[in-house]
């Protein structure tokens, strides 16, 4: 379980055996069964999570009651609420398992103490937040600007997986769209 995170942290940086130690025994080991909540709004987000395996999705209700899915996350990937997890102020998202997942965590507290043990990681996190900040900027820029249909083929593309293990009406609002929307480009393509 560990050596998927060292493997990722070694990918945007240089860690020695030393760090690789400090490193794992700051982050801790645990699971969730499907359909249980990691985080639910109010609360505030008090860990940063990486999915060794399984999937988790972050979400918003809206004042109609509807979810609006912010992110689908599996296997070797980090999913948390960031504003909140920096800002320590209460989230408005949900962070649900939808599949029993095995994954790693860190609080703020103990990521801030881990930058000064091992300050390469600040290089991996900056790193890392910047992709988040560049994907979530692209995310929006997308929904505005390109069709239902290229999203579609775009996400088939960069991670078919998602649909055999994602239901479709999670896949829908991810993408912005309704499950109908779905099933008629699913039909065409």
């Amino acid at each position: 379980m560990d050596n998927k995170l060292i493997y990722y942290f070694r990918k945007w940086t240089d860690i020695s055996e030393e760090a690789e130690g400090i490193i794992l025994s700051a982050f801790e080991p645990a699971s969730v069964k499907k359909k249980k909540d990691l985080l639910e709004p109010g609360e505030v987000c008090q860990y940063l999570y990486f999915i060794v395996k399984g999937c988790l999705r972050s979400y918003y209700v809206d004042d109609k009651g509807l979810e609006h899915i912010y992110q689908i996350r599996l296997d070797n990937s980090w999913i948390s609420d960031l504003g909140s997890f920096f800002s320590q102020k209460p989230s408005k998202y949900y962070i649900e398992s939808l599949e029993d997942t095995e994954y790693l965590r860190i609080s703020h507290d103990r990521l801030e103490q881990l930058y000064a043990e091992v300050p390469q990681l600040e290089r991996y996190f900056r790193i890392l937040f910047q992709k988040a900040y560049v994907n979530a900027l692209a995310r929006l820029n997308d929904t505005m600007w390109v069709s239902a249909v290229d999203r579609y083929n775009q996400m088939l593309k960069e991670q078919s997986d998602i649909f055999q293990r994602v239901p479709l009406v999670y896949i829908a609002s991810y993408l912005g769209i309704t499950p109908e929307s779905l099933s008629r480009i699913r039909r065409k393509s």
